[in-house]
C-alpha cells in the first residue's frame, strides 16, 4: 500500500508544481493511462515470444500466473493445489515498520 501512497503524492506534487507554473501535462490523463497500460501489456510480448520460441505452449494458466500479476501489479497466485512450500513462494515478503 505505501508504494500507491507515494505514487499519489509524487502525482500530486507534480500537478501542483504545473499548476503554479502554469502549464498542462504533457499529455490528458486518459491517454496517458491508457499508453501506460499499453506499455505493461507490451512488456509481456517478450516472455511471450521466448516462451513460444522454445517450443513451449502459452497456456491461460501460465498468462494468469506470469502476466496477469504484472499488468495489474497484484502478487501472483499460486495453483490451489500446489503444496504449502510453493504457495510460500510465490507471495512476497510483508516488510515490517515499526513505526
Amino acid at each position: 500500500m505505501k508504494p500507491y501512497l507515494i505514487s499519489i503524492g509524487v502525482g500530486m506534487l507534480v500537478g501542483v508544481i504545473y499548476a503554479l507554473l502554469h502549464v498542462r501535462s504533457p499529455a490528458p490523463p486518459a491517454i496517458a493511462l491508457v499508453g501506460l497500460l499499453g506499455m505493461l501489456i507490451g512488456e509481456q510480448i517478450v516472455p511471450a515470444a521466448q516462451r513460444l520460441l522454445a517450443g513451449e505452449p502459452i497456456t491461460m494458466a501460465w498468462f494468469r500466473h506470469e502476466c496477469i500479476p504484472k499488468i495489474t501489479g497484484a502478487p501472483p497466485v499460486a495453483p490451489p493445489d500446489a503444496p504449502p512450500a510453493e504457495l510460500a513462494a510465490t507471495r512476497e515478503p510483508t516488510p515490517r515498520n515499526p513505526s
